[in-house]
């Protein structure tokens, strides 16, 4: 049976055409004020280019959600307005829907369901998610997969590498060569909802002895390559509870501090998409996880190095620190270039320090890190910038994502605690057995 929805030549010219106007403009706006001296209103421009995104759907729109979440990536005003496509992305319609599920399913694909809602709950960059009810009154969730996405990928990670180069062409701080690399593996990966079903596997085995992370069940008779049937969790958004009881934030905080640590730690894993959109809160606080199509594993090496790295932080051990940012598969790290990478990581490490009740970071305004991720940029660019690992993205990124959740709720925990928890007893060659044992039991 031949895909009608596999990557063509005819597919990737009509996406050029559609990308590229939008990000022409961006190019085209952002050369006119810097050599012409056009003067450029950048929020109305921002504005624009995140409209546009949010329109075409696709690769490109999860980029500029990447992109937003990395700091100093691209200027502030395009960070700001991109991050609100991360789960407001405007949804297909009726029709798209029924072709889809007919598609995927059969011709009769709604005999499977008692009903099945007509309004997506959720609309975000590849796909969007529909609340439904099984003949046997299970309530599922279903992500459908936008059209033409294996086709859209080719065009679009064409076009992130000018989008890219349009920023570093006056900003060369963070080489984004590595950057791209771990993108385009991700957003790959991402489009197989089959191999998101076994990543689920992974999660639901990590935490099979916990009852504070819940991962979804899937239904894989009603799910294929682009459509993903899995059990609907109720909960709430973390943000409802800016204002409750500090037992009750502080709760909150552990628990996403293991939902997204305890894999991490014990099997190399990580959950590398920490927005709003991808969790929710039970009655009981505990954490419904959603959306594992940008999962990131680590060799056990990398795992290590960033435990030798706190450590030595915490003795001062410049050449620990040196062979650790190398585990991580930093390269060239002169004196100063170690300096500034060190100012980086005791600022992600100050909160795991000390063994003390304490807040994320002082400060309860701003985004996590904006103004020392700013000082670090600042210095990198004078040293001729720094090519971070493409392993490095996703960690850093969680970090970031998780430290803004934290100062949302005010936390104040010991954090020193936790991490030691996660810590104490480990060891690479075992990770790497629990690692391998939990992949093979997914099926990866």
């Amino acid at each position: 049976m031949v895909d009608k929805e596999s990557k063509s030549l005819s597919k990737q010219l009509k996406r050029y055409a559609q990308v590229g106007g939008v990000v022409g403009k961006l190019a085209t706006q952002l050369a006119g004020q810097k050599y012409l001296g056009v003067k450029l209103d950048k929020d109305k421009h921002a504005a624009e280019i995140r409209s546009a995104l949010g329109g075409i759907k696709g690769p490109l729109m999860k980029v500029a959600q990447l992109s937003a979440t990395i700091p100093d990536l691209l200027p502030d005003e395009y960070s700001k307005e991109l991050m609100h496509l991360q789960s407001n992305a405007p949804p297909m319609g009726w029709l798209f829907v029924k072709r889809r599920m007919a598609t995927e399913l059969s011709p009769n694909w709604q005999k499977n369901f008692i009903l099945f809602d007509k309004k997506a709950t959720r609309a975000a960059s590849l796909g969007q998610v529909h609340k439904a009810i099984l003949q046997d009154n299970q309530i599922v969730a279903c992500k459908l997969q936008y059209p033409d996405m294996a086709s859209a990928v080719s065009a679009d990670l064409s076009q992130l590498k000018m989008i890219f180069s349009i920023y570093q062409s006056y900003n060369k701080a963070i080489k984004t060569g590595e950057v791209y690399k771990e993108i385009t593996e991700r957003l790959k990966e991402e489009l197989d909802y089959e191999r998101e079903i076994k990543l689920m596997t992974v999660f639901r085995n990590i935490f099979n002895k916990t009852n504070f992370v819940h991962v979804p069940d899937t239904y894989n008779k009603l799910s294929s390559k682009r459509l993903l049937t899995m059990s609907w969790l109720e909960g709430d958004p973390i943000l409802n509870y800016k204002n409750a009881k500090k037992e009750v934030r502080n709760v909150l905080a552990k628990n996403m501090f293991y939902a997204w640590y305890k894999p991490f730690y014990e099997y190399g894993v990580i959950h590398g998409d920490p927005h709003l959109g991808n969790y929710s809160i039970q009655n009981d606080h505990s954490i419904n996880l959603y959306d594992f199509g940008c999962m990131r594993i680590f060799d056990g090496k990398f795992i290590q190095g960033v435990i030798d790295l706190y450590f030595a932080l915490q003795k001062n051990d410049n050449a620990k620190a040196v062979f650790a940012y190398e585990q991580w598969g930093f390269k060239d790290i002169t004196k100063a270039k170690l300096s500034v990478l060190n100012k980086w990581a005791n600022f992600l490490y100050s909160p795991l320090m000390h063994d003390k009740v304490q807040k994320i970071q002082e400060s309860d305004s701003g985004v996590y890190g904006a103004q020392v991720a700013s000082e670090v940029h600042r210095e990198l660019k004078k040293l001729g910038g720094i090519k971070p690992p493409k392993e490095f993205v996703f960690m850093d990124r969680a970090a970031v994502g998780l430290g803004s959740v934290f100062m949302h709720l005010r936390a104040e925990v010991n954090w020193y605690k936790i991490f030691h928890n996660l810590i104490e007893n480990f060891n690479q060659k075992k990770l790497m057995e629990r690692q391998q044992k939990a992949l093979k039991l997914a099926r990866l």
